[in-house]
């Protein structure tokens, strides 16, 4: 297929058999091909893993280095699926979704709704925080964030995948140049850190499911479903990719591994070491920022703040981007369903969604439909505009336990529907799961499911109603 999305080296990864079916061309992995891998590392890494790996180390030093290394793998596991079931199929995950029942439709369209609405105000707040301390003369937290929103919307709007993943590489860059750089600053002790890759648990209340929570934590949650829609977008559409798609798949947690174990490093030695608390969510980085000031000066916190706001703008344009190409998909997958029932067509025999003339739903996405499309933009402008109205106003108290409820409910949904989807007729036999990939699916749905448990139950229903 020819690259439609602005990407070199894509031509030439199908030939045409002597039936006239595309066969795929397997493609060597190389480091020349990465990107989606960068682009989802980068979104799934934001101020707030960062924040709870700080305060991981802060309050456990090394304990739990193991579990944020198992988090890492776990993802990898989710990501490769989500991968796999794009390039093996031509569909995108949604057209899996759908196959099995409209109440996958009904959970996702509920879930972009309501998260989009609080996420956009969270992401917007995040970027804003370190622009704020960066120049703190110059205007208030919420208009740093308003203009964070916009710039993203911008960029988002008037460019495809190419730029951006371009963009997301050099922020990544700033991320990756910081965090090392604080983790080397610190001086780790590297004896105690090779010790706490043992599996040890934490000697105090609740200490597992902490440890749990810090492996669910780390990197990302919708983002691992958009992995497969930045795949296509690539131009990477059928199995011949598959070698790349794995490889880029592991830079991209093994970059992960790198911010977050080099964020429990600052926080094992700087906090732990000293006995320093910080609150949680974004506000612990500026306060970080204030501690490196103390112990290393102001060209530090600078410099730490620079990276502080690469991180918090990556997750916002990856969400933007990202979350909005899915929401595309659902949209013109439920416009074909539509006109498919009034008309009795609309699927093939095999129940492979197509576009046009035998284009699959991945391709679509390669071709840069779905980003010049309106739902594409709709959404973009809902978590634009109105979670502006959240910045003001403060955030509506049932709205946000039903974010933590959906939130905490999405990693099961998308473990659990791989599982299926991957090991039924829906897949390819050669690409189907192996005991390996079961295995670490279903381990990451039972520890994702544990972990939505626990987020439900500790909602205050009571002041809910």
């Amino acid at each position: 297929m020819a690259d439609t999305s602005g990407n070199a080296d894509t031509t030439g990864s199908t030939a045409t058999g002597e039936t006239g079916k595309a066969l795929s061309v397997p493609r060597k992995s190389s480091w020349k091909y990465i990107g989606p891998g960068i682009v989802v590392a980068a979104t799934g890494v934001g101020a707030g893993d960062l924040v709870a790996t700080l305060i991981a180390g802060s309050n456990f030093g090394y304990t739990l280095l193991w579990a944020a290394v198992i988090g890492c793998l776990v993802k990898i596991s989710l990501a490769e699926a989500a991968g796999r079931w794009h390039l093996s199929t031509g569909r995108t995950l949604f057209d899996g979704w759908a196959s099995l029942g409209r109440w996958t439709s009904w959970f996702f369209v509920v879930y972009v709704v309501i998260w989009g609405f609080v996420y956009g105000a969270a992401a917007m707040s995040s970027s804003g925080l370190p622009l704020q301390a960066l120049f703190p003369d110059v205007m208030d937290l919420e208009w740093w964030a308003v203009l964070t929103g916009l710039v993203g919307l911008a960029f988002v709007w008037f460019n495809k995948y190419a730029v951006f993943e371009k963009v997301m590489t050099v922020l990544v860059g700033v991320m990756f140049v910081v965090t090392v750089y604080l983790a080397i600053r610190v001086t780790p002790n590297l004896g105690d850190a090779f010790a706490g890759l043992l599996p040890v648990l934490p000697d105090e209340k609740d200490s597992i499911l902490n440890t749990l929570g810090l492996i669910g934590g780390v990197g990302g949650t919708i983002t691992l479903a958009a992995y497969g829609y930045w795949v296509n977008a690539k131009g990477w559409t059928n199995t011949g990719w598959m070698k790349v798609m794995r490889l880029d798949n592991r830079v991209a947690y093994i970059t992960t591994g790198i911010f977050v174990i080099s964020m429990l490093f600052v926080g094992a030695e700087l906090l732990h070491s000293s006995n320093v608390a910080i609150a949680s969510g974004d506000k612990g980085l500026i306060q970080l920022g204030d501690i490196l000031e103390d112990e290393y000066g102001t060209a530090t916190a600078k410099f730490f703040l620079i990276g502080f706001f690469a991180t918090s703008f990556t997750s916002l344009i990856g969400v933007w981007h990202g979350v909005s190409l899915m929401f595309a998909d659902f949209v013109e997958r439920y416009r074909k369903d539509r006109a498919g029932r009034a008309t009795g067509e609309g699927k093939t025999p095999a129940g492979k969604a197509t576009s046009g003339e035998g284009t699959t739903s991945g391709e679509e996405v390669a071709s840069g439909a779905r980003e010049r499309s309106w739902p594409f933009r709709a959404y973009l402008l809902w978590l634009t505009f109105p979670p502006i109205v959240l910045l003001f106003q403060g955030e509506p108290f049932r709205l946000i336990i039903l974010y933590g409820v959906l939130g905490a409910a999405f990693l099961p949904f998308l473990a659990l529907t791989l599982v299926w989807l991957l090991n039924s007729s829906r897949t390819p036999a050669e690409w189907r799961n192996g005991m390996l990939s079961n295995s670490m699916l279903t381990i990451a749905g039972l520890i994702f499911v544990v972990l939505c448990v626990k987020q439900i139950w500790d909602q205050p229903w009571s002041e809910f109603f």
